[in-house]
């Protein structure tokens, strides 16, 4: 394959944003495209393959583009830029990051991230009710936060409604300590942590001791209507059937809702069926209602959180590990008995 070099320029106030700490972002351009980088005062020189130049020369000036927009570029965005060259779906970084939805408290612009983001994110505005399907880390109920809050600022409804399923994750909690809000706050954490982030401790606070800032168990939504009001239900794996129903016709006038879950991720009792699973099935085809999946290209966390997603989708959708039976000691699904040692017989 013959070889060519190309050069193009980085401005010097973003060489370091685009290079990335120790060369960082451009040490992993060279490993996945298959190319040599050499940097000479804003000079980048780009050798290798045709094909392999275009493409890395592509990303870098993406991602120079993206640094003189104001952003810091995050591995996450390199990663991201890459897969998407390997699609020949260039400029996407640039296209997303158009969209603003919010500043947090400190200033932080909350954008989308990845073309599976920016989909739910419109969703959100086009309908009544979004369901985010996805891994962990793809900012499922992060954005549907940042979407509530900047419909509560702009007065397009009256409060929030923030609401998940109490149930353990594989542990027994017992008895916690304290009044009946201390004893569910844990169940709901995730959910201060993000308002807190997004829209300050002490103005959650005076919206929420206000009421129109709400969190609160799943069971407490039995019997309310539910009018002019921005509602998410996280979690929704862990709803049955029944509960789902229940949430999904508290919906008033002037709602908007967003369902969020991870079918993967369930904590129910063995055998009881997930609300979430059953919405899918019954209201597909139901005009208003958009459910929105994302993947594990959608991850937005720890670049290695993608990986771990990957794999457990991979050994997931393998027919081969779904029967159920891994232990060492089962095989056709019965207990192996040891030749000669008597085991499972009377000696």
């Amino acid at each position: 394959m013959e070889e060519i070099s190309e050069i193009i320029h980085v401005p010097m106030e973003d060489e370091q944003n685009v290079f990335g700490q120790f060369d960082a972002h451009i040490k992993k351009l060279e490993r996945q495209l298959g190319v040599s980088i050499v940097d000479r005062d804003g000079q980048v020189r780009i050798s290798g393959g045709r094909a392999q130049v275009d493409r890395a020369k592509a990303v870098i000036r993406e991602l120079t583009e993206f640094s003189m927009r104001g952003n810091i570029i995050e591995e996450q965005n390199v990663d991201y830029a890459i897969a998407m060259s390997m699609e020949e779906n260039d400029d996407v970084l640039l296209e997303i990051d158009k969209d603003c939805i919010c500043h947090t408290v400190s200033g932080k612009p909350v954008k989308p991230k990845t073309l599976g983001q920016k989909q739910y994110v419109d969703a959100i505005r086009d309908n009544m009710i979004v369901f985010g399907l996805g891994p962990a880390g793809t900012g499922k109920t992060y954005l549907a936060m940042a979407m509530a809050i900047t419909a509560f600022k702009n007065q397009e409804v009256e409060r929030i409604i923030l609401t998940r399923p109490a149930i353990e994750a594989g542990e027994k909690l017992g008895f916690l300590p304290g009044d009946l809000q201390s004893k569910v706050d844990p169940y709901l954490r995730p959910l201060y942590d993000a308002l807190h982030q997004i829209m300050g401790a002490e103005t959650f606070l005076k919206n929420m001791e206000k009421g129109l800032i709400e969190v609160a168990p799943l069971a407490y939504m039995r019997g309310r209507t539910l009018d002019n009001a921005y509602i998410i239900l996280d979690e929704a794996q862990n709803t049955t059937p029944a509960q789902m129903k229940m949430f999904l016709t508290r919906i008033g006038f002037g709602s908007k809702v967003i369902v969020t879950g991870d079918a993967s991720q369930k904590d129910l009792a063995p055998g009881v069926s997930s609300g979430l699973d059953v919405a899918i099935k019954v209201l597909h085809n139901i005009e208003g209602i958009t459910f929105c999946k994302m993947t594990s290209k959608d991850v937005v966390r720890h670049p290695l959180v993608q990986k771990i997603v990957k794999a457990y989708e991979d050994y997931e959708n393998n027919p081969r590990n779904r029967s159920g039976n891994h232990g060492p000691d089962k095989e056709n699904g019965r207990m192996r008995r040891g030749k000669g040692t008597g085991y499972g017989k009377k000696q």
